[in-house]
């Protein structure tokens, strides 16, 4: 099926076993207009609390319960990973102050509560007062990261990229990202307030910086179907700090 015809889909009108064959197929699915109002002034108020661009958002109430298991969020995602449970949030807005540009590059780090020494986790890293590590491959393999679109997007203001399908190329080095990424078509993310962008952890991305000054909000939540091996474990969403 071409690019065009599958970024047209409205995933209403599909089955949840052909929305999860479409998302092993191309690595991403689109919910358009899937975050209720409700849920959008949730999330609003929790990513004001970020002070700067990518950063990991601690529990609040506002927070819990956009995420909550009756949420708009957690049904659409619920379709694709029944057992998925949201493990870490980060905010991203592209201003006139922060507008920067990624190239492309796959995000193989999750969050921790400890440091712990556990084979196959590696490149530990302390990001605001928080662990960070890569872990095994076959644990990126089963998450999914989810884009909650607070503002509209496009290439204007620096909508993301995606390689369609890179995903299925495992573990990229980040110095063949771009050769590999060309070999797939690539999507620009274009979204309205309220859309919902379900992806693969392994696929390939990048960002352009906005060539204008719109603001761009965007939200990532990351899920996991698993939990860590002991004694590793992620941080809980439910304790405020």
């Amino acid at each position: 099926m071409s690019l065009d015809t599958t970024i047209k889909w409205q995933a209403a009108m599909l089955t949840d076993q052909q929305l999860g064959a479409e998302l092993e197929d191309s690595g991403r699915i689109w919910f358009r207009d899937a975050v209720s109002k409700e849920d959008l002034a949730l999330f609003d108020r929790a990513a004001a609390a970020s002070a700067k661009a990518g950063q990991r958002l601690d529990a609040s109430d506002s927070l819990d319960a956009a995420l909550s298991e009756e949420s708009s969020l957690l049904c659409a995602v619920r379709r694709l990973a029944p057992r998925a449970m949201p493990v870490r949030v980060v905010a991203f807005n592209k201003s006139e102050t922060a507008n920067w540009g990624v190239p492309w590059h796959q995000d193989r780090v999750i969050a921790v509560a400890e440091k712990a020494d556990v084979a196959g986790y590696i490149n530990w890293t302390k990001k605001s007062g928080k662990w960070h590590c890569e872990p095994p491959q076959a644990i990126l393999e089963e998450m999914l990261f989810v884009r909650v679109h607070l503002d509209d997007s496009n290439q204007s203001n620096g909508a993301m990229e995606i390689a369609v399908g890179s995903h299925a190329s495992g573990v990229i080095r980040s110095e063949n990202a771009e050769e590999v990424a060309k070999t797939y078509p690539i999507e620009t993310c274009t979204a309205k307030r309220g859309d919902v962008l379900i992806l693969k952890m392994l696929t390939l991305h990048s960002s352009r910086p906005a060539a204008i000054q719109s603001g761009r909000r965007v939200l990532r939540v990351d899920f996991s179907p698993s939990g860590l091996p002991s004694p590793l474990s992620w941080i809980e969403r439910g304790t405020k700090t």
